[in-house]
């Protein structure tokens, strides 16, 4: 892949020196990882964000399914020429309506939501069959292509995530609310069903911009991982955000620094990292300082 073969060029040209500074410097010289620090960060503290409430929501598998509608949708794409995140987009928005519309959380919406998942796995494959273009169309969709976004890519990148962030940011306490104590908000009036079509969406714009970062098989190292190492580190939400937005963005820098300098995948790097800091949130000694229970 051609993102790959610049990697490598950069790489024949520079070692690790362990002047951790110096190192820093020399990897900033490329666009390339410009771009990839900039649209790495920005969807870093989205899937925080959104993660918390994905983890809170207990809606991982809703997200999960999700990474898996828009692969069918940027599979469909690039099979009529267009780009794979307008049908990641696309798919993923409709996706996240149907699965509000599926009602409430628990076991039959979550065997609807599989059903869904496998029907969509299945029109993916067959979106893949037909293409006939390059490989490296369908390996960026199924494992990121952090190294080779785009300038536009970023610009998008970036105000997506602003806006998404915005929005949450103003119904965070709404939000909360429904999140935690959905019988007495719907007691008060508050819109719960609306707050949950709302959110969906939210997470379906996070998939399809997180998508093109990490990729649909390994979307829930930024999206679930380093929300449920916040939550067992605080069970104070707007402490718990922070420590998930935190987390997300050092995995995802360390992983880009490392990844510059072995000739690995960036996205093993991100998820291995990731599980490692969640391991650490589950040793005893860890979580008898640092949990706080709600």
């Amino acid at each position: 892949m051609l993102n790959n073969q610049v990697l490598l060029a950069a790489n024949s040209t520079s070692s690790f020196s362990f002047n951790i500074i110096y190192d820093l410097l020399v990897m900033l010289r490329y666009p390339f990882m410009r771009n990839a620090f900039i649209a790495g960060s920005a969807v870093a503290i989205l899937a925080g964000a959104v993660g918390y409430f994905i983890v809170s929501r207990r809606s991982s598998f809703a997200a999960h399914a999700l990474s898996h509608v828009g692969f069918a949708g940027a599979a469909g794409a690039v099979v009529v020429g267009l780009t794979p995140l307008e049908g990641l987009l696309g798919f993923t928005t409709v996706g996240a309506i149907v699965m509000g519309a599926l009602g409430k959380r628990g076991e039959l919406r979550d065997s609807q939501i599989g059903i869904v998942l496998s029907f969509m796995l299945g029109l993916g494959v067959l979106f893949i069959s037909l293409y006939q273009g390059y490989a490296s169309e369908a390996y960026s969709i199924l494992f990121g292509q952090i190294l080779g976004i785009s300038n536009a890519s970023v610009i998008f990148t970036v105000g997506s995530a602003v806006v998404l962030l915005v929005v949450m940011r103003l119904a965070l306490n709404l939000l909360l609310f429904a999140s935690f104590d959905e019988e007495v908000a719907n007691s008060q009036g508050v819109p719960t069903r609306l707050i949950s079509y709302a959110f969906l969406v939210v997470v379906a714009v996070t998939v399809a911009v997180a998508v093109q970062i990490i990729g649909v098989l390994l979307i829930f190292s930024l999206l679930v991982t380093p929300a449920a190492a916040a939550i067992r580190m605080s069970g104070r939400p707007r402490i718990a955000i922070l420590a998930s937005t935190t987390i997300a963005l050092l995995i995802t820098w360390i992983g880009l620094f490392v990844g510059f300098y072995q000739p690995y995948p960036v996205s093993f790097f991100i998820t291995a990292f990731g599980f490692a800091f969640y391991l650490l949130t589950r040793l005893k000694p860890f979580a008898d300082r640092f949990v706080v229970q709600s």
